[in-house]
């Protein structure tokens, strides 16, 4: 095993980019190669299409459905998992643009303008999550348009929709400013595998000695790398996907919250109503009540 002295290369997901284009524009469905917990250096916008299920931002750990828009900027992981029934594909679930730095840095040396947009770049480090619905049915109009276009008209395209994204103040920023990305690819790639296995065995006993075990490192060890690679550690990572999963059940289902508690992992309903407290600010009930009201006001 490399010691902590070594330097390591780190080595980037290279992002194939025309040398006559500006933005690169690419769609892919579910499973596909492209999705696992990975970075670049270019910013990407990403809007989903079909399915739901769990997206993961730095250290931040969400629910997304059709029509989510986030922003990720350069150098910091990412990845969005979906909900299908074994043996199920999607055709289309990802709408994505990438564009460099250098990109935007140039466009501000040449167009006075265009630094105004300088704070928006500032929250995209962290990604931004855009909430605002209509904001999001331009962006799905403007991204069809950058899609189906080239050239000189993909590139106005781009520009009108950054200008909407930019100026809209309904949004989310996801990751933690103290969140410092892992940028080796051996790390990252071990990292997905603990993700993916945490996220199929969440609603079980599952324990940190167990996913160690299938990454093929020892319990110490994966605790500390599991920490310094997520900004948290392995329970508050596990117990934060058991309540996002219980409020998708209190939202959308009758089921009991003791039932509901059990289903997703927890064994005692005490822990269960403690952490859910924590996370969210209210009880359980309180939660469905609240999720049963936005339904009606709507």
């Amino acid at each position: 095993m490399s010691t902590t002295k070594q330097r390591l290369k780190p080595e980037f997901e290279w992002v194939d980019q025309h040398g006559d284009e500006s933005i690169r524009y690419l769609d892919h469905g579910y499973p596909s190669p492209l999705v696992r917990w990975h970075y670049h250096e270019e910013y990407e916008l990403h809007l989903i299409t079909e399915t739901s299920g769990k997206v993961f931002v730095g250290d931040y750990i969400g629910n997304f459905s059709p029509n989510s828009l986030i922003l990720v900027g350069p150098n910091l992981p990412h990845n969005w998992i979906s909900q299908l029934d074994k043996g199920e594909h999607i055709d289309l679930r990802d709408r994505v643009v990438n564009f460099s730095h250098q990109f935007v840095k140039g466009c501000e040396s040449f167009f006075p303008e265009a630094r105004q947009l300088a704070p928006f770049w500032e929250r995209a480090q962290y990604g931004i999550e855009f909430l605002n619905a209509d904001t999001i049915a331009r962006a799905v109009e403007l991204l069809e348009d950058i899609a189906n276009y080239g050239g000189f008209r993909r590139l106005t395209r781009f520009w009108m929709l950054i200008e909407i994204l930019a100026s809209s103040d309904n949004y989310r920023v996801l990751s933690s400013s103290t969140y410092i990305p892992i940028t080796d690819e051996k790390i990252l790639h071990r990292l997905n595998q603990a993700v993916n296995y945490i996220f199929e065995s969440y609603d079980s006993s599952i324990s940190l000695e167990e996913v160690a075990d299938h990454v093929n490192m020892g319990p110490t060890y994966f605790s500390k790398f599991f920490k310094k690679a997520t900004g948290q550690r392995f329970v508050e990572f596990v117990n934060t996907l058991r309540i996002n999963k219980a409020c998708e059940h209190l939202a959308h289902t009758d089921e009991p919250v003791t039932e509901i508690c059990f289903s997703v992992g927890f064994n005692n309903i005490a822990n269960f109503n403690r952490r859910f407290f924590h996370l969210k600010k209210m009880t359980p009930s309180d939660y469905r009540k609240a999720s049963l009201d936005a339904l009606y006001r709507g």
